[in-house]
C-alpha cells in the first residue's frame, strides 16, 4: 500500500443517526483521491458491511470492516467512544458477538452499549481506536486528570496488548486540540502509538448542510435553533491524504499510523459460499437418502389420492422425481427440502392453514409430493426447472403462505427445533422518499407547515417517484421552485438527502435458519424493549453470507378461509 494516509473512522448512511456517505460514491471519490484502503466504522452496527465489502472489492480498494461502539465502565454511568478494527475472521465473529450484546444486554437510554468487561477474552483479532475526544481516556485527560487517564490506557492495553492507538483529530471541535496534546504527551510517557482519523460524516464540505439536516430530522431539531446542541463540524468530510498531511505536518507518524493499522487489517469475507442448516436425518441416514425415502413415501400417498387421473402415468411421475431429485441432491438442497416439509407439516398437524403454493415452487414434484405444495405439476404442466435448475445457481426460495393469526406458532415451533439462537427474522431498511424527505426537510428548515403541504402534494403520487422525476412531470412544482427561495432552499436540500437509509424495520416474511449460532455469520438487532432480534444483514446480504431464507408470509385471506 503507497498511500500516506488511510481514513480509518467513517460514518455512512447506515449509522441511521449521523452519515451522509453513500458507499457507491464513497469509493469514487476514494479512487479520484487515490486512496487504496478504507474503513467503515458506522455507529454501533455493521448494517453496510457486505455492501461496503463488495463494492470496495469492485473498485479495488482494500476495505477495513470496523464498528463506532459506545463503551461503559462499572459503576460509570456516562459511555465513551470506541473504534474496533477487525484484523482477521477471528476479529469479526468477535465484534458481531460483541456488537449484538450490545443491542441484547448492554441498551442505555436508547443507544446499544458495551460494558468494558466483555472485551475480556473477546479482544483478539481486533484493533481498537481510543475514540479521541470523545473516547473514556481523551475524557479523563480534558478533565485534567492525567494519572487516571494512564491508569485507563494500562487497561485498555492489556485488553488489547499491541493493538491499542491513542486516536486524535482536528475538526474543529470542542476540546480536540487540547486533547490531542495531552494525548500526545501521554503516547510519549507510555510508549503507545497515536492515530489520526477525521471521523467522516459526509463527503464534501459541501454536503454538510445537509448532514445537519439529517441530524436534526433524528433529533428533532430545527436547524436554526440557537440552543441546538453542534456536535459536527464542516470539517468532518473525506479529506485527501494531502489534506491531512498538511493538518498533520507536526505529528506525521499519527498518518503513518494509519497505513499501519491498514496493513494489519486482513478480513476476508467469503461470500457466496452457500450454509444449509442441519436437519436431523436418522442414524446411519445422510440428507440425500432420506429425502429420497420422503419422497417416495410422499408419493405413494399422492397416487393413491389421486389415481383416477394418474392411472397409466406413473412412470413419468418415477421419471420427474428421479430428475428433480438428483438436480436437488448435486446442488446440496436436499436439507432445505426437508426443513420447509417439516415445519409445513408441523402446522398442518395443528390446524394451522398453509397456503397450496405459488411462485416457481409450484413447478416441483418433489415439493407435492413432500407436501410443501398442494399443485400437481405433472397434470397442470408445469416446469421444475423455472425454481431449480443446475445452469443457473441460486438458492431455493418458497414462498409459504401461513394464516395470518397463527404463523407466529410455525416461526416459534422452527426456534425451538433448531435452537432460538440460530433462528431469526430478517432487517430491512427504510430510506427518505420523495414526498417524506420534502416534509422532513421543510420541518427542521423551520417553515410553516401549510407552506411544506403545499410543495409536497405537488410531487405525483406514483410508485418509485423521484424528486428529479416530479420536476420533470409537474411544471407548477418547477416554476415554485425557480421563483421562491424558499422552495429552491427546500428542494435542494430535500435532494440531497433523497433515498438515504432512514430506518431499520422487519422483513414482512423472511425468516433465516443458521446451522450453528447465528452470530458467526452475521450480527443481530434489537430496539430497546424488543423481544425478538432480527438479523443485522437485509435479504440479499444475509444471502451473500450463505445463509438460506424462509418466507413465512402472513396472509389474511388464509385466516378469512378459515373463519
Amino acid at each position: 500500500m503507497t498511500a500516506s494516509f488511510v481514513h480509518l473512522r467513517l460514518h455512512t448512511e447506515y449509522s441511521l443517526t449521523d452519515g451522509t456517505v453513500r458507499i457507491e460514491p464513497l469509493m469514487q471519490a476514494l479512487r479520484s483521491a487515490d486512496m487504496g484502503a478504507v474503513a467503515l466504522t458506522d455507529q454501533c452496527n455493521l448494517f453496510a458491511m457486505v455492501k461496503f465489502y463488495r463494492a470496495a472489492m469492485q473498485a479495488g480498494i482494500k476495505p477495513i470492516i470496523g464498528v463506532d461502539v459506545w463503551v461503559r465502565r462499572s459503576g460509570n454511568t456516562a459511555p465513551g467512544r470506541l473504534v474496533l478494527l477487525c484484523q482477521n475472521e477471528q476479529g469479526y465473529r468477535n465484534l458481531t458477538r460483541l456488537v449484538t450484546r450490545s443491542y441484547t444486554e448492554g441498551q442505555h437510554q436508547g443507544a446499544p452499549t458495551l460494558q468494558k468487561e466483555w472485551f475480556t477474552g473477546a479482544s483478539e483479532g481486533l484493533i481498537a481506536l481510543s475514540g479521541g475526544h470523545a473516547g473514556d481516556i481523551g475524557q479523563t485527560l480534558l478533565a485534567q486528570q492525567p494519572m487516571q487517564a494512564e491508569t485507563l490506557l494500562q487497561e485498555w492495553l492489556l485488553l488489547f496488548p499491541g493493538r491499542f492507538y491513542l486516536e486524535v483529530s482536528r475538526t474543529g471541535r470542542e476540546g480536540e486540540e487540547d486533547c490531542l496534546h495531552a494525548s500526545v504527551q501521554l503516547a510519549l510517557t507510555t510508549q503507545t502509538p497515536v492515530v489520526a482519523t477525521n471521523d467522516v460524516r459526509f463527503l464534501t464540505r459541501d454536503d454538510f448542510e445537509a448532514h445537519e439536516a439529517r441530524a436534526c430530522i433524528h433529533e428533532g431539531w430545527i436547524l436554526a435553533d440557537p440552543r441546538r446542541p453542534h456536535h459536527y463540524t464542516e470539517q468532518q468530510y473525506l479529506r485527501t491524504p494531502q489534506e491531512m498531511s498538511e493538518l498533520f505536518s507536526d505529528l506525521p507518524e499519527a498518518l503513518e499510523n494509519t497505513v499501519e493499522i491498514a496493513r494489519r487489517c486482513n478480513l476476508s469475507l467469503r461470500l457466496g459460499e452457500n450454509y444449509m442448516p442441519d436437519f436431523p436425518v436418522p442414524q446411519g441416514s445422510t440428507l440425500e437418502h432420506y429425502l429420497r425415502v420422503e419422497v417416495e413415501r410422499g408419493l405413494a400417498a399422492r397416487l393413491a389420492a389421486l389415481s383416477e387421473m394418474t392411472a397409466g402415468v406413473t412412470d413419468d411421475y418415477q421419471t420427474r422425481l428421479t430428475t428433480e431429485l438428483e438436480v436437488i441432491n448435486r446442488m446440496g438442497f436436499a436439507g432445505y427440502f426437508l426443513i420447509v416439509a417439516d415445519f409445513i407439516r408441523w402446522a398442518k398437524d395443528n390446524g394451522i392453514p398453509v397456503g397450496p403454493g405459488r411462485g416457481s415452487g409450484a413447478g416441483s414434484l418433489v415439493a407435492y409430493v413432500l407436501g410443501i405444495t398442494d399443485v400437481d405439476p405433472i397434470y397442470h404442466g408445469l416446469l421444475f426447472e423455472r425454481f431449480l435448475n443446475s445452469e443457473r445457481v441460486s438458492l431455493p426460495d418458497f414462498d409459504i403462505d401461513f394464516c395470518m393469526e397463527r404463523r407466529d406458532e410455525v416461526i416459534d415451533y422452527v426456534s425451538q427445533r433448531y435452537g432460538r439462537e440460530r433462528v431469526s427474522q430478517i432487517i430491512t431498511y427504510g430510506s427518505m422518499a420523495a414526498k417524506a424527505v420534502v416534509r422532513d426537510v421543510g420541518r427542521v428548515l423551520g417553515l410553516p407547515y401549510g407552506y411544506v403541504d403545499t410543495i409536497a402534494k405537488l410531487i405525483p403520487f406514483e410508485l418509485g417517484i423521484t424528486l428529479e422525476r416530479a420536476l420533470k412531470q409537474e411544471p407548477v412544482l418547477r416554476e415554485r421552485c425557480e421563483n421562491e427561495d424558499e422552495a429552491r432552499t427546500l428542494m435542494e436540500l430535500a435532494r440531497k438527502l433523497e433515498g438515504i437509509t432512514r430506518n431499520a424495520g422487519k422483513h414482512a416474511g423472511g425468516l433465516v435458519i443458521a446451522p450453528s449460532a447465528l452470530t458467526d455469520f452475521t450480527p443481530l438487532y434489537c430496539e430497546q424493549g424488543a423481544e425478538v432480534c432480527v438479523t443485522q444483514f437485509d435479504k440479499d446480504d444475509i444471502e451473500a453470507v450463505g445463509l438460506v431464507k424462509f418466507d413465512f408470509l402472513g396472509l389474511r385471506t388464509l385466516t378469512i378461509i378459515d373463519w
